[in-house]
């Protein structure tokens, strides 16, 4: 259909050292040998360079590397996979181009390569700075490992974010405080904190069915995000979304333009690709559509969307949505009521509480257009 211009690309790497006993995404361990990567890492290319020749490279503002663990495909395959980008699309330096990346494979070496070809921003999959706890997780980096890949990142980098996770089986809320300390104190300029979630078909379903570890706890994991709130606006970090934290300039541009209807392009295994133009919005993987909204569901989905920002939406938004979803100042005023959403400055914001009940916020705006 004839579409809007994409504005952000995401590219998967399906591939890790190992697999952690927690991980539910497209993602699969694989020997750094394998011939199999090469032959993905050219396929990613030539789905570039097509692209390229469409024309739907043309107004990208912001790239995203993830998977998996790209870092894991080490200089050579990623060199010639940003090679490939840079001269396919507009790379420069006011375009955000982040990759991730797990602490036991970044090198000197490869911090050199990624910045010299584009990459701006570094993602680092630590999860912890507790070595039991990395244990528990499954991860095959340590403590000490995470700091020094973080210490590397930062000889090119000035955009170095981290992941930490709270609600692990056997965390207090002492080791989450610790980790966010770590973090502060080695000068990151993001810090994304996400709450476990144990998923079906894990290691960590087994184990919590067979009572080996305990399953989540809701009130731990809240008291956690609250810490992490408070300790980080102290060292001044802003949130501004609802598990990520950025310093004055370092917002992820990338997360931002999934929570605001910016359309999207996927590259890869299991990438999505949002195509919207102004009466229809479709999600794209594998081939398959897994969303195809009109107008009324684009206008209930923006508005949920959004409602993961710190910002929120505006009142006149809300009016203006209100012209296809008639009772949506009604339930605005009933989030009110039930303190899942504050109303100020001309603006409606997600409260703590919010967030906490996510499902049931989200849920309730989503079903403005069923």
């Amino acid at each position: 259909m004839p579409h809007d211009p994409y504005k952000a690309l995401y590219i998967h790497v399906p591939f890790c050292k190992h697999r952690c006993a927690y991980c539910d995404f497209a993602t699969r361990a694989i020997g750094r040998d394998s011939p199999e990567i090469g032959e993905y890492v050219e396929r990613l290319i030539l789905d570039i360079r097509r692209k390229s020749k469409e024309g739907e490279l043309a107004e990208i503002e912001t790239v995203y590397i993830g998977g998996g663990t790209p870092s894991y495909l080490g200089s050579k395959h990623l060199s010639n996979l940003l090679y490939t980008l840079g001269v396919s699309m507009n790379l420069t330096p006011d375009v955000e181009c982040s990759m991730e990346a797990n602490p036991e494979s970044i090198t000197p070496e490869l911090v050199r390569d990624i910045y010299a070809l584009g990459v701006n921003r570094l993602s680092i999959g630590v999860q912890s700075f507790d070595d039991g706890l990395l244990k528990t997780l499954d991860r095959v980096h340590d403590a000490s490992r995470a700091v020094e890949a973080v210490r590397m990142a930062q000889e090119r980098f000035d955009n170095v974010s981290v992941d930490l996770m709270c609600g692990i089986p056997g965390q207090t809320p002492d080791m989450f405080l610790e980790s966010l300390r770590t973090a502060v104190d080695l000068g990151v300029s993001h810090v994304s904190v996400y709450p476990l979630t144990i998923e079906d078909h894990t290691p960590f379903r087994t184990m919590v069915d067979k009572g080996l570890i305990d399953d989540v706890d809701d009130d731990r994991e809240a008291l956690m995000m609250s810490m992490a709130s408070n300790e980080l606006a102290s060292a001044g970090f802003h949130r501004y979304e609802v598990a990520s934290y950025a310093k004055d300039g370092f917002e992820c541009r990338h997360n931002k333009a999934y929570w605001t209807g910016v359309p999207y392009l996927g590259i890869g295994l299991s990438a999505v690709t949002m195509t919207q133009n102004e009466a229809r919005r479709m999600r794209v993987q594998d081939g398959e559509v897994v969303d195809d909204l009109d107008r009324r569901q684009m206008a209930a989905e923006d508005l949920m969307m959004k409602m993961r920002m710190c910002r929120g939406v505006s009142e006149e938004e809300v009016r203006r949505a209100a012209l296809l979803l008639p009772t949506v100042q009604e339930t605005f005023r009933g989030l009110v009521r039930d303190n899942l959403v504050e109303r100020r400055d001309g603006r409606y914001t997600p409260t703590f509480g919010g967030w906490l009940l996510g499902n049931e916020l989200y849920g309730r705006i989503y079903e403005l257009a069923p």
